[in-house]
């Protein structure tokens, strides 16, 4: 992923790009500003009383009036209302974020230790999300391993990714830009790097780039392996470029003698890659832990092909 930066927007919040965002902001602000205000009157009051009622000589008893009334009756109910008042404005935005207009674009959201696939509804799969500008989009999101949370700042919208079930959110992006999308939960070692760009674009270069980022079925098949092993987050795991990272790199890989957890050996040839992508815990190398997600059912018979001859490749 390039570094996105993050255009300034508020002192506490960044700039507003979405739909969702300004009612977001403005529950925040009365919050806050609410928070402000009772601070202040509560710290002056302490030091004003402190103050005004402070022993002036010895012997000096308190006041035998135990309570009032009406005041009692006035602090209730005044911070019951500013409370529901608070309530119903969070509400009214909660609900709006919730539920998605019924003409927006559906993609399915895939998370894994550490990175996000997004597929798209005329098959596209990438390993970063570009949405059309001023257009509503439902993300329908899965995990495959642990607990993920994605966040994007500028759109005022986070939500859990969770295993065995699926969420969704909506947006709709207000300009032409690029935006962060990150994890908020922590999701092991690779957690800070489990980042990626959203490409807000408008409406006739939104169809273009996805035109391009085809499933690629007429290229040759190490390019097109080359391309699959980014969008379905082998990269994140598997280094090309001798680098340790969670898993194996996969520089020289192939043809080579491989130690594993079990003390045996194994040679990297096509069925060892072929397994390794099915069952990847059924021989795992020596010195990593068995933490590869399977992609039974991810990856068509063609896919596994054009990964394997994409590693023939990288030397």
């Amino acid at each position: 992923m390039t570094n996105t930066p993050i255009e300034l927007g508020s002192f506490w919040l960044p700039k507003q790009s979405s739909t969702v965002a300004p009612q977001v902001d403005q529950a925040w602000n009365a919050v806050y500003w609410v928070a402000v205000f009772f601070f202040v009157l509560v710290v002056t009051g302490m030091v004003v009383f402190s103050w005004r009622y402070r022993r002036k000589k010895e012997g000096e008893v308190t006041s035998d009036v135990d309570h009032n009334t009406a005041l009692e009756v006035i602090w209730t109910l005044i911070p019951l209302g500013i409370t529901m008042g608070l309530f119903t404005l969070g509400l009214r935005g909660f609900i709006n974020a919730s539920v998605a207009p019924a003409d927006a674009i559906e993609i399915h959201v895939t998370a894994q230790k550490w990175s996000w696939s997004f597929t798209y509804p005329n098959g596209t799969t990438t390993a970063e999300l570009g949405v059309p500008k001023d257009k509503p989009v439902k993300l329908v999101m899965s995990s495959t391993d642990v607990l993920h949370s994605l966040y994007v700042p500028e759109f005022r919208i986070k939500q859990d990714v969770i295993p065995g079930t699926y969420t969704t959110l909506w947006f709709q992006a207000t300009e032409a830009k690029e935006v962060a999308l990150l994890c908020t939960e922590y999701c092991g070692t690779g957690h800070s790097d489990m980042a990626a760009k959203i490409t807000v674009m408008e409406g006739p270069k939104y169809l273009e780039w996805l035109d391009a980022n085809g499933d690629g079925a007429d290229k040759p098949p190490a390019e097109r392996g080359k391309s699959l092993f980014t969008t379905k987050s082998c990269a994140g795991c598997h280094s090309v470029d001798g680098t340790r990272v969670v898993g194996p790199s996969m520089k020289g890989v192939f043809g080579k003698m491989e130690d594993l957890a079990d003390g045996t050996q194994v040679k990297v040839d096509e069925n060892y890659l072929r397994e390794s992508l099915l069952n990847p815990n059924g021989k795992v190398v020596k010195g990593y832990q068995p933490l590869m997600p399977s992609f039974q059912g991810q990856l068509k018979d063609k896919d596994i092909d054009a990964i394997i001859a994409y590693l023939k490749t990288v030397n």
